[in-house]
């Protein structure tokens, strides 16, 4: 008789391919996956709580499973991630829902096997959440679930310390994995057929800082010389590590994307000194002219926070000016959402919910202005693009071109994975449409 397990995931890219390692201890305890969590025989939750929404969205969606559960007595309910990472979060978890099973959290998601065989035998709840990172597993055989995307870890943790992250804290200090595991985690993708890799860390452009291994750009640079046709993307770049060596890196290997992902957060000095970003945003403008000197054609995104303690109109004014001047491809933008824990919670000058929606809301239209005149300029054209998927509502294939843009159309056969041209002729904000050439 089959068993089924379901994972439930919040947040992050970095949460999307740990749910992917999830699934894979998971299948190797015979577990098939399945859409809906009803049918679960086993339910995880990878939650976030990088954003009070997110952390609310997983506490809602835990007390939803209550009934089921009472109906399905052997059903076992695992809760793992950044929320039960943070001190005391374990304790509250299982105070409020006693019938969650397991409760683990970043530092132990490779234990998540002996955590499942360990709750069969018992009636008890199995609760352990590391306070060290401790070492580096490479043991963990994720079930990827992205074709053909691929996700590969470099770095773990954080030695930043921005005033408004959690991060660190749930996350632990920067650890890097050795280039030659990643190197040949590469290796076995590429010959697995995946077409573009995406190495993920919370600064990449930090990897291996202070050890004997290789830089960044160099680890970019050796992947980028394998063999067979993929892509290689990073993310995620913090602006006061991005180096002139790592522009001319991207400037010279085709395979690495030519879009790179630089979060300001805020284009007001004294904001960014507030969010201890340690760059300017006159160093950033110059890290910008730095890549667009070697990488004319790269297309910039970003990540924005507006309503930080003691914005000022003069500050969100400062963000919007920024905007403008860099001209970024697209921006993941953000509210200031107050964690426990970090120093800007603490901070006095906290910005009304009303000041912040208002600056929200104008912050996204101009970045949706600059989107859709960026996108507008590839109708027209002839581009390559990696085929990702297929969308059952518009029922047309999709995939995004080197710079990121998504583009649909319509093929008579299955071309998922393959690099197609496809000659634009419409656009729509951040996706295109086209015809098979």
């Amino acid at each position: 008789m089959s068993k089924y397990y379901h994972i439930t995931t919040y947040g992050c890219q970095m949460n999307v391919h740990e749910s992917e390692k999830i699934a894979g201890i998971l299948s190797s305890l015979g577990y098939e996956n399945c859409d809906n969590i009803e049918d679960a025989d086993i339910a995880v939750f990878n939650t976030c709580c990088i954003r009070e929404n997110a952390e609310n969205h997983a506490f809602g969606n835990i007390g939803m499973l209550k009934k089921l559960k009472a109906k399905k007595k052997g059903m076992i309910i695992a809760v793992g991630g950044c929320l039960t990472q943070q001190i005391g979060k374990a304790d509250i978890l299982h105070d409020k829902f006693p019938y969650v099973d397991i409760i683990f959290g970043t530092h132990n998601l490779g234990k998540l096997k002996e955590y499942v065989i360990k709750k069969q035998s018992q009636k008890k709840s199995v609760i352990e959440v590391l306070e060290s990172e401790g070492e580096i597993s490479e043991n963990e055989k994720p079930l990827r679930t992205s074709y053909p995307n691929a996700w590969i870890n470099i770095t773990y943790g954080c030695n930043n310390f921005c005033t408004y992250c959690i991060v660190p804290y749930v996350r632990g200090r920067e650890r890097s994995r050795k280039s030659e595991d990643i190197i040949n985690e590469a290796k076995e993708l590429i010959s697995l057929g995946y077409k573009e890799l995406t190495l993920l860390g919370q600064n990449v452009n930090s990897y291996a800082n202070g050890t004997d291994d290789i830089t960044f750009p160099e680890l970019l640079k050796k992947i980028a010389n394998l063999d067979g046709k993929f892509r290689l993307r990073f993310m995620t770049s913090h602006p006061k590590d991005f180096s002139e060596e790592l522009a001319k890196v991207i400037a010279e290997n085709p395979k690495i994307c030519n879009a790179v992902h630089l979060p300001v957060q805020s284009g007001s000095d004294r904001i960014l000194k507030a969010m201890n970003r340690r760059y300017t945003s006159a160093d950033y403008l110059k890290k910008v002219e730095i890549l667009k000197k070697y990488v004319p054609d790269c297309t910039i995104t970003t990540d924005l926070i507006v309503g930080f303690p003691t914005e000022s109109d003069e500050d969100f004014n400062d963000t919007l000016s920024l905007v403008k001047e860099v001209g970024f491809s697209s921006a993941f933008t953000f509210v200031y959402s107050k964690r426990e824990g970090t120093v800007a919670a603490k901070m006095d000058g906290q910005i009304p919910e009303e000041v912040s929606k208002k600056r929200i809301m104008q912050l996204i239209s101009l970045v949706n202005s600059q989107t859709r005149e960026q996108s507008a300029e590839y109708v027209g054209k002839t581009i390559e693009i990696l085929c990702e998927g297929y969308d059952d509502k518009k029922q047309m294939y999709l995939g995004r071109d080197e710079y990121g843009r998504m583009a649909y159309f319509y093929s008579d056969t299955d071309v998922v994975g393959e690099f197609l041209n496809v000659k634009i002729e419409s656009a729509s904000g951040i996706s295109l449409t086209g015809t098979l050439v």
